[in-house]
């Protein structure tokens, strides 16, 4: 399909017209008969007041009520059906691109946070749109000459007229979009920021209390949200004027019709009927632009979300390819020349980095905070995308990879190590039977991961053993259950490249002991494990250390020489868990 607009990306429209584009056909035809029924009052009156008024035609009164009645019935299942349609339109699009849009968003390293988190607060503006009284007043817009024209037939004054208020409530339409277009732009950029930050406060309440945060926070995000309110009072003022001067002038341009009509027939140019039929014909004619102006707010914000939505869906999907599917990735990890930074700071972080981590490896990077640990691990797991250089599992770029086929063969704990709402089951098994997974697998190969990591009888004492649920980012439990139960997801399945950040932050000497005789038993399979930590047990079970300084590489080797480069480095014993650590300022 063409796109129908020269110079707007067709994304998002042209998929929209794909999916809808008969149901809209349907809705336009609904709306012409429509506005045809809607002459039938205007008629009813002409005939009344001309015919069986000065006739007293009482049987003709009967007939034409009768069919008036028959008439507006009609318009009331016409309207009622097209309403329906415009609702069908939104649920079809819902289920033809929300999937698509969600699966976009969350797959796309390339997509800033506040993006993600405003695409589909995007996509349900506009898909409510499309059921919305503004999409209507469209409809019946390029009906509205149909009742200018019906004014020039009763007398060409009155359809003068007619056309002037038209154009006059046009012009005003315009002058409302000029006046409150950016500003009601700006003011949605605002909430969406101000939005963001009150989530991620919320999320964070705890802490906040506990640091004493809650009035400074208060007064910062009501800082935010005065300037959210200032720039949408600013707009809704704006929108207002215009609004209540559209009415002021279509009630006044319709009386100014009525008597204009009462003196023309004062002068027998018209009769009595049209006077009132001129006077219905200028409601009907203005009253699209009368709606279109009273819901200019929702048709901006819709706008701005399709606009928005294009350039989002336009971007990824000028990147996105089809991949090949590569064998089963035997764990081969290299870096050639990366350089990588932060999320959406642009700034790298680790740089030239240059690395190989063979089949059956146990790598562990340390160096101070701040050198870029994390950064190159996320590397590692697929999680963020090289500024240059390249990645690669089994020689193959981890850009050649689905997201979904590549994460099948790597196991990843990020250093915050997010659960999510659900039960201990869905978490570890990474939610695998909402896509589809057969369930004695899923049950079968969790209970595989929680013992690899010695977790199983931890989640047995919980309440309702796995199918215990957890709140957001894993509330009800502690820290170290969490970050136990984000190990064991990180073992799920039989990844072939497991990669930690900070695996031991949180747990005690048992949890410790178990992960570094899961990490032995994983190099043994011939899983390659990298991991970045400071001390412990899990040190004690690399077979090499790579120490990382302000994001280049300082030294790697075996680590028992990488002990002696770093003076007084030592993993940590067994018992007690007390031990030395790898100097971080040598």
């Amino acid at each position: 399909m063409k796109n129908p607009v020269p110079g707007v990306t067709p994304t998002i429209l042209r998929r929209t017209l794909e999916y809808t584009d008969r149901h809209l056909l349907f809705a336009a035809i609904f709306s012409a008969l429509l506005n045809f029924l809607y002459l039938s009052p205007t008629l009813y009156m002409l005939v009344v007041y001309d015919k069986v008024m000065p006739t007293q035609g009482g049987t003709t009164l009967m007939f034409i009520s009768a069919a008036l009645l028959l008439a507006l019935g009609t318009l009331a299942v016409l309207d009622w059906m097209r309403a329906r349609i415009l609702v069908r339109i939104s649920a079809r699009l819902e289920r033809m691109m929300a999937g698509e849009i969600l699966g976009t968003v969350l797959g796309d390293a390339r997509i800033p946070h506040l993006r993600r988190m405003q695409a589909l607060r995007d996509f349900d503006s506009f898909r409510q749109a499309l059921a919305g009284p503004v999409l209507l007043a469209l409809l019946d817009a390029p009906w509205a000459p149909v009742f200018l024209i019906g004014a020039f037939m009763l007398h060409p004054t009155l359809g003068g007229v007619t056309l002037l208020a038209m154009v006059v409530l046009g012009g005003l339409a315009y002058l409302n979009e000029r006046a409150t277009g950016p500003t009601m732009s700006k003011a949605a950029e605002a909430a969406t920021l101000a939005y963001a930050r009150q989530d991620h406060t919320s999320a964070s309440a705890e802490t906040v209390r506990a640091l004493g945060m809650v009035g400074p926070l208060t007064a910062r995000h009501l800082e935010e949200r005065g300037q959210m309110i200032a720039l949408q009072t600013q707009a809704s003022f704006a929108a207002g004027g215009f609004l209540s001067l559209t009415k002021f002038l279509r009630l006044a341009l319709q009386s100014g019709a009525l008597g204009l009509g009462a003196w023309l027939a004062i002068h027998n140019q018209i009769s009595g009927g049209a006077v009132i039929a001129a006077s219905l014909l200028m409601t009907r004619a203005l009253a699209p632009v009368e709606q279109i102006v009273g819901g200019w707010k929702g048709f901006v914000q819709s706008r701005d979300a399709r606009r928005r939505l294009d350039q989002l869906l336009s971007r990824t999907e000028a990147g996105a390819r089809e991949h090949t599917h590569l064998p089963a990735a035997r764990g081969e990890l290299r870096f050639e020349s990366v350089s990588a930074g932060a999320p959406e700071s642009g700034v790298p972080v680790i740089f030239d980095v240059n690395l190989h981590v063979p089949s059956g490896d146990v790598l562990a990077v340390v160096g101070p905070s701040g050198a870029g640990k994390s950064t190159l691990v996320r590397m590692a797991a697929g999680a963020g995308l090289p500024m240059r250089g390249v990645v690669r599992l089994d020689n193959a770029s981890l850009q050649d990879w689905h997201s979904d086929r590549l994460a099948a063969h790597i196991g990843y704990l990020p250093q915050d190590f997010v659960l999510f709402p659900g039960s201990i089951k869905d978490n570890i098994s990474r939610f695998a039977r909402y896509g589809g997974a057969e369930l004695r697998g899923v049950d079968d190969a969790t209970v595989a991961a929680a013992k690899k990591v010695g977790v199983h009888e931890m989640i047995l004492r919980l309440p309702q053993a796995y199918d215990t649920v957890v709140g957001f980012n894993g509330a009800g439990l502690s820290a170290g259950q969490r970050q136990r139960v984000a190990l064991a997801r990180a073992f799920y399945g039989e990844p072939s490249l497991i990669v930690l950040d900070e695996p031991n932050a949180h747990l005690d000497a048992e949890g410790e002991q178990a992960l570094s005789v899961a990490i032995e038993q994983a190099a043994r399979r011939g899983v390659s494990v990298i991991m970045a930590v400071h001390h412990g047990l899990a040190l004690r079970a690399a077979s090499r250390v790579l120490i990382l300084r302000e994001g280049r590489v300082q030294a790697i080797g075996p680590r028992e020489e990488m002990v002696r480069v770093a003076p007084g480095a030592a993993a940590r014993p067994p018992a007690p868990a007390v031990s030395a650590t790898l100097p971080m300022s040598a």
